[in-house]
């Protein structure tokens, strides 16, 4: 699709935000400005044309899906809007002969002119919002246009509920469920910041630990208590973490697990100090996570499914955090032609509530939360929902009533059911479908896994580590420059070294002047180089120490381990989420048109690479 064209797009879907209440919405993010205010002769122009095609004129096309090609990288074109040239001159547009010329020069000025254009619509740039904490970052390239069905997860998804107060909440249930099995807790409290989400609790070792991609542990903890490098290397140098392990690793890749593995952590704690008897648990840490682990799905199952979210929908503003924007990307997607699906492991009362709660005040034209959804499933029962087969019932009543049913319909509201069920009443199928949720695992991998689904995984952290990130820009500068200075040196050194132990072991050097260097002169100088290394090395470890506080004091980023490596539960998310993002509603800012397109993977021998072409080219200017 053209520049232009996508602009155009661009401009109707502001013309339909527009129109959808009869009047500008006071609290839309795309407001439009009067049609011709402020406007040049181009921009009115082809404003006129839009209002002309979104009456009926067929100036544009969509690529059907029974029709479609594919485009260079290998994604599917259909969705893609296309030009009908003969009708261009009926409606007093110019046809492609007005754009000949290189075609380098001529993108950069289409460019330019639609983004005036954007800029009279009062459409803020793309790229404003991309490029920051609130964008939707691509592991690997997908084409939007050619989505036809978008479902979604419903907690931590579409609710974006208040970590502290859900998972507070949840961690007092918990405390009272291990008082009552014997557990000494008094004196307990929640910390939030004691756990983040990725981390790997080792039921062996009692110990909660950070590991980068390839399953090295970079950080641990045992109980509260942080362990030093020392510690870490001399426990886990000769280990990985191994999620296959079920047994021994238990991966934390939700925030619904924050509170369990606080309260878990703590008991460690209270294990060592020889507060708690046999009798409660078995007499190790493996024992210790069991009985917790019990007491937290007996928790889920009798609190956080009941209790707890009896209180949620009693006072729903305590634990959750409006999003205005959330439903208007729904309802951009919806106007573009894609089917919406909810499917949610929440029963029909709580999903009920919290929808409404949510997104009925922030829609048009007394729209209600079911009016956006194509199909809704309560009570999905995921990961099972992707793998296999459930049978399926139909929500009929408000009271939740159901009955036996074999085929999802438009606008029905089910319980149970399957993936393939989906696939079956909607005739869409694998990479039509893009699956948006917060679990890696119960979401994004399983139905990638078994349905080959697109997927997108909600991320909440990802605007805190971003603003992280930017503000901690200065320090890591400035710790990478100590470390390649340390490098050179190091090399210097080396090298120096080398050479000092040939000469001990009676071998030729390598040059001459190395062979008629005083002892004295070369021990001196790796004298001197050996107390820079010293010095650097006192400057740079409290540094690399205190890299990612910003985000988390104990385990720093989320998403690295160490200042250059990637977390586990990054490698996780690239393995598994096409694109990922901080909340639904940054769709809004991208269009339900967008094409994500992958970063280029840097391989360890680019800016080697890189570095030797420099050298090459400078080498070429000399000799000019």
């Amino acid at each position: 699709m053209s520049v232009t064209a996508e602009v155009l797009a661009k401009f109707w879907l502001a013309q339909q935000r527009d129109t959808r209440c009869g009047a500008p919405m006071s609290n839309s993010p795309f407001l439009v400005r009067p049609m011709f205010a402020n406007t040049t002769k181009r921009t009115r122009r082809m404003m006129m044309m839009v209002r002309r095609c979104s009456v009926g004129e067929q100036i544009f096309s969509v690529t059907p899906s029974t029709n479609h090609e594919f485009d260079y990288l290998g994604q599917s074109t259909k969705g893609d809007l296309n030009l009908n040239f003969d009708h261009l001159d009926a409606f007093g547009m110019d046809g492609p002969a007005t754009l000949q010329g290189p075609i380098e020069e001529i993108a950069w000025k289409e460019a330019e002119e639609a983004g005036d254009l954007l800029n009279d619509l009062g459409i803020s740039s793309p790229s404003s919002v991309r490029n920051s904490s609130r964008g939707i970052f691509c592991s690997r390239t997908l084409n939007l246009r050619s989505i036809s069905a978008i479902g979604y997860d419903m907690d931590y998804t579409l609710i974006h509920y208040n970590v502290k107060a859900w998972e507070g909440r949840a961690y007092d249930y918990c405390l009272e469920n291990l008082r009552s099995m014997g557990f000494p807790v008094d004196g307990l409290s929640f910390d939030p910041d004691l756990v983040i989400r990725g981390l790997v609790i080792d039921k062996e070792k009692g110990n909660l630990v950070k590991a980068d991609r390839s399953g090295y542990v970079k950080r641990a903890m045992h109980g509260t208590r942080m362990l030093s490098t020392q510690d870490v290397s001399e426990m886990y140098g000769r280990e990985l973490v191994d999620l296959r392990k079920e047994n021994r690793w238990e991966f934390l890749n939700t925030l619904f697990s924050v509170s369990e593995a606080v309260a878990y952590m703590q008991m460690v704690v209270k294990y060592d100090e020889g507060a708690i008897s046999a009798e409660i648990c078995p007499p190790d840490y493996r024992g210790l996570y069991k009985a917790c682990s019990a007491v937290g799905k007996a928790l889920f199952r009798a609190h956080v499914e009941g209790q707890l979210k009896s209180e949620i929908m009693s006072k729903p503003e305590l634990f959750v955090e409006p999003d205005p924007e959330l439903p208007l990307a729904l309802l951009d997607q919806k106007e573009a032609g894609k089917k919406l699906l909810l499917i949610t492991n929440s029963d029909y009362h709580y999903t009920d509530k919290m929808m409404k709660h949510s997104f009925n005040r922030f829609l048009p034209n007394d729209m209600g939360w079911r009016d956006l959804f194509d199909i809704v499933i309560i009570s999905a029962r995921k990961p099972e929902f992707f793998q296999m087969s459930h049978p399926l019932y139909e929500v009929v009543t408000g009271e939740g009533l159901m009955r036996p049913c074999f085929k999802a319909r438009k606008g029905g509201l089910y319980s149970g059911g399957s993936a393939q069920m989906v696939e079956n009443s909607l005739d869409i199928h694998g990479d039509e479908i893009l699956y948006v949720g917060d679990h890696i695992y119960t979401d994004v991998s399983q139905s990638k896994v078994h349905q080959l689904w697109r997927t997108a995984l909600i991320c909440q952290e990802l605007e805190e580590e971003y603003s992280a990130l930017i503000h901690s820009r200065g320090h890591r500068a400035t710790l990478i420059e100590l470390i390649n200075q340390k490098e050179v040196v190091g090399d210097h050194f080396n090298q120096l070294r080398l050479a000092l132990q040939r000469r001990n072991t009676g071998r030729p050097a390598q040059t001459l002047a190395a062979t008629n260097m005083d002892d004295q002169e070369l021990t001196e100088s790796m004298k001197k180089l050996l107390i820079v290394m010293q010095r650097l090395d006192e400057k740079i470890a409290p540094m690399l120490e205190a890299d990612g506080e910003l985000f988390n004091k104990r385990w720093g980023f989320l998403s690295r381990a160490g200042l250059w490596d990637k977390s586990h539960l990054m490698r996780q998310i690239e393995k598994y989420a096409d694109i990922y993002t901080s909340r639904v509603s940054n769709f809004l800012h991208y269009t339900p048109f967008m094409y994500f397109r992958s970063q280029e993977q840097t391989l360890a021998h680019d800016s080697h690479s890189y570095y030797q072409a420099r050298i090459n080219g400078s080498a070429v200017d000399n000799q000019c």
